[in-house]
């Protein structure tokens, strides 16, 4: 049985609207693949789909050898598949403590051991507790979120724009904990805009463009190329 993530020739949109057209790409185990692009290119649709929050058109999403492009998300979560959602998605009315309880939902084991890795990783999220989500800081929100997807147990974690509208100091925080997650042996499918940040941290990449793959390669590979570089990487690395 293959193991990780393969998606072959996958197609999605909303409605009238086309967005991904035969998009193919592999997540295998213990690595940490980004997908980069420009603003609606369909990074976010991809993970939507791959999630169960959109039914895929066309083509086949299989993990660890089981096809399941035609589950719910609920069913994909039991399975080891957990999105983080761009804009975290939390529950603002719901405690911190809540929050993180929601993620081991369809758990039945305890999670107190658990809980207390992730007040481990997440200091602030332990003297924060008892405190509405609502009233956190953006990076404590994300640190919420992330931590409420890892009580959930994911084999593979889909992570979108977790740097976004964030400090550059809480930015280097949270990669710091997304690589601290990956050498855990969590599989993780990156959408960043943070690109040159996402190759650094990535074994490999893909380019998407207007819901196409258009480049695809080791991350150091396109961290370099001169098409990368102009298109999403300015002039930092000239």
């Amino acid at each position: 049985m293959a193991a990780g993530l393969e998606i072959k020739e996958l197609s999605a949109g909303y409605g009238p609207v086309s967005v991904l057209h035969g998009v193919t790409l592999t997540v295998k185990p213990e690595e940490l693949v980004t997908v980069i692009g420009p603003n609606g290119a369909g990074k976010s649709t991809t993970l939507r789909t791959i999630s169960g929050l959109l039914r895929p058109r066309g083509g086949i999403i299989r993990f660890n050898g089981e096809t399941v492009h035609a589950l719910k998300p609920d069913i994909l979560v039991s399975k080891g598949i957990v999105h983080v959602p761009e804009g975290r998605r939390i529950f603002s009315r719901l405690s911190v403590l809540e929050n993180l309880e929601m993620g081991a939902y369809r758990r039945k084991d305890s999670i107190v051991g658990e809980l207390d890795h992730i007040f481990d990783m997440f200091p602030i999220l332990k003297q924060r507790s008892g405190q509405k989500a609502g009233t956190l800081s953006g990076g404590e929100q994300q640190m919420l979120a992330l931590g409420r997807a890892l009580l959930s147990k994911p084999q593979l974690l889909l992570l979108d724009e977790p740097s976004m509208g964030l400090a550059p100091l809480i930015v280097q925080n949270i990669f710091r904990i997304i690589e601290q997650i990956r050498r855990a042996g969590v599989m993780i499918l990156l959408v960043e805009q943070n690109a040159q940040q996402a190759l650094k941290l990535a074994d490999r990449g893909y380019v998407l463009e207007d819901g196409h793959i258009v480049l695809e390669g080791a991350a150091q590979e396109l961290l370099t190329s001169e098409a990368v570089r102009k298109s999403y990487l300015g002039e930092a690395l000239i």
